[in-house]
């Protein structure tokens, strides 16, 4: 297991940022990056369950364990998801579960300094660091444009 750590100093207040990372309409589309219709099903609420999918009927899910608005919001995952089914017992799934993906958003004069880390296990490491590269972008992007 590798920590995907990445970090993208975007010229707009953080609440923005928090938007963009958080609400749907914004989420389908920097998400996508990672896998074509990807998106969250979740309210976002500290406790909350959390799907990453994308429609297929595969995915991640977990709950959010941590959120203070604005600031960081940082989930655990729990297994994955297959054929719209939660698998916790896999051989595929038991790696997953216990890793965190946390976001961190810090002001500093007139820009907000967003900072991700995500648990990756080794073999989708590359390229989920590089689909992460791309993503920032995408945020700053619809975050400046919001």
């Amino acid at each position: 297991m590798k920590v995907i750590s990445k970090s993208i100093e975007i010229a707009a207040p953080k609440e923005r940022i928090w938007d963009v990372l958080l609400k749907d309409k914004y989420g389908r589309i920097w998400m996508d990056i990672f896998s074509p219709g990807s998106h969250a099903l979740t309210d976002w609420e500290l406790g909350s369950k959390v799907i990453f999918t994308d429609g297929s009927g595969g995915g991640i899910f977990g709950r959010i364990i941590m959120k203070e608005p604005y600031k960081i919001i940082s989930v655990e995952y729990d297994g994955l998801l297959k054929n719209n089914l939660e698998d916790t017992t896999s051989e595929e799934a038991k790696p997953w579960i216990g890793t965190h993906e946390t976001y961190k958003l810090t002001e500093k004069e007139n820009k907000t300094l967003l900072e991700i880390e995500s648990d990756m296990i080794d073999d989708y490491y590359d390229m989920m660091a590089e689909h992460w590269d791309k993503a920032l972008l995408k945020i700053e992007e619809l975050a400046i444009s919001a």
